[in-house]
């Protein structure tokens, strides 16, 4: 592998092995099994290598995920009939008493959709009714989601796993869109970006969140003229501003002010500028040339530069950014839902 090359074989041969068997280090991410399943899938399908993978066998193991309802009108008891995230969400321990034990998580839902939509399954098979219908209980009067009917954190990350859902089945049942869009307009930090909640610090990742939600949404537009000129919406100037500040000396992006880059942020921020119509405004040779110092020498990413052991989580997202740079051997990807172009 030369300096300034874009591995590519060991980056098949990475994620061809994280596709057999992960690795010891991840049995604590059991309950995000479905999640690993479309960072696996995602990379093979950015490397257009999908067809390494048994697309009938993953297709009957991430459909063996869904929650569906037991009885007619189940989907307005306040479960959420979705995906669970692994086996062991999926069935109530055997010392737990839990006659309604149902594990259904929104960005596992997420994860399930998009690996089924990248391996071209029709997604009018799936029971969207129960799914859109139970998802909506998940909004709170704020706008924002639950990511499970049992209650937990409400942040960003779940008002776009929402919107994700509906934009992929074609359908916005599942959510009230302006209570969303007030929630995230909520979010929107006095520097520009988007902190995960209301009053929070401005980070990389919640402002790919809102961004894309509104997006998908429908109030954010694909031009950056039309997006400065509409004050209907969020300070789209102080967004920008945001954004291209987080492109640092090296080249990378970092996710929030006074840290380093990280390959991740790459997508999540570069991913930004590329909804709003801003992508060009940002250095391209530099940022290819940070990206691929975090390539591990066993093939796939690494979290910051010159690493050597390399994660499934920043090899997918290394993988995103150089999609968006169109390297060549990447396939182009549709950044607001994190699956291809042509998938759609």
């Amino acid at each position: 592998m030369g300096k300034g090359d874009f591995a590519r074989a060991h980056h098949v041969a990475f994620f061809d092995a994280m596709a057999t068997e992960l690795p010891d280090d991840y049995a604590t991410q059991e309950v995000n099994h479905l999640t690993l399943g479309y960072f696996a899938v995602g990379g093979f399908s950015l490397l257009r290598e999908i067809d390494r993978v048994n697309t009938e066998e993953i297709t009957k193991w991430v459909l063996s995920f869904q929650v569906h309802p037991e009885a007619h009108g189940d989907e307005y008891n306040g479960l959420f009939f979705g995906f669970c995230g692994s086996r062991s969400t999926q069935f109530p321990l055997p010392d737990v008493k839990d006659p309604c034990h149902n594990g259904s998580h929104l960005a596992s839902t997420y994860s399930a959709l998009a690996i089924l939509k990248i391996l071209g399954y029709d997604l009018a098979s799936i029971d969207s009714k129960a799914l859109l219908l139970s998802m909506k209980k998940l909004q709170r009067p704020d706008g924002s989601f639950m990511p499970t009917h049992i209650g937990a954190e409400t942040d960003l990350r779940f008002v776009y796993c929402a919107a994700a859902i509906c934009s992929m089945l074609d359908d916005w049942a599942g959510m009230d869109k302006l209570k969303a869009k007030e929630y995230i307009l909520s979010c929107q930090s006095y520097d520009g970006g988007f902190g995960m909640v209301p009053g929070s610090e401005s980070h990389g990742g919640g402002t790919f969140c809102a961004v894309a939600a509104l997006h998908l949404m429908g109030f954010v537009q694909v031009d950056l003229t039309s997006n400065l000129q509409d004050s209907a919406s969020i300070d789209m100037h102080m967004l920008l501003e945001w954004c291209l500040q987080r492109q640092v000396t090296d080249g990378g992006f970092q996710g929030r002010r006074n840290k380093p880059s990280d390959t991740c942020y790459a997508f999540w921020v570069g991913g930004v500028l590329k909804i709003i119509g801003a992508y060009h405004l940002i250095d391209h040779c530099a940022l290819r040339e940070f990206l691929l110092t975090c390539q591990s020498p066993y093939g796939g990413f690494t979290k910051f530069p010159h690493n050597r052991i390399p994660d499934i989580y920043h090899s997918y997202y290394g993988l995103a950014a150089l999609s968006l740079l169109e390297e060549e051997g990447v396939e182009p990807l549709c950044v607001e839902l994190g699956i291809l172009s042509s998938a759609l």
